[in-house]
């Protein structure tokens, strides 16, 4: 399993899937999604930092999100 960080808080996000997982059956699930805003930015974020964004959000409320400190 590989990591990215999130576009909101910087935390290290779990990815499932890739070469790491070819032959692993386990429940490993990836722990964000990448969203697109309507003026054509796309933003990688945790589940954490979704959950924080107003109903249309845009990049400045990406922005606006608090770092982790975990």
């Amino acid at each position: 399993m590989t990591t990215d960080p999130c576009d909101g808080c910087g935390a290290e996000v779990s990815i499932a899937g890739g070469i790491a997982n070819l032959w692993s059956f386990g429940g490993q699930t990836t722990d964000g999604m990448t969203l697109e805003f309507e003026d054509g930015s796309e933003h990688f974020l945790c589940y954490a930092c979704i959950e924080q964004l107003p109903d249309h959000p845009t990049s400045k409320d990406v922005a606006a999100l608090p770092e982790r400190t975990e």
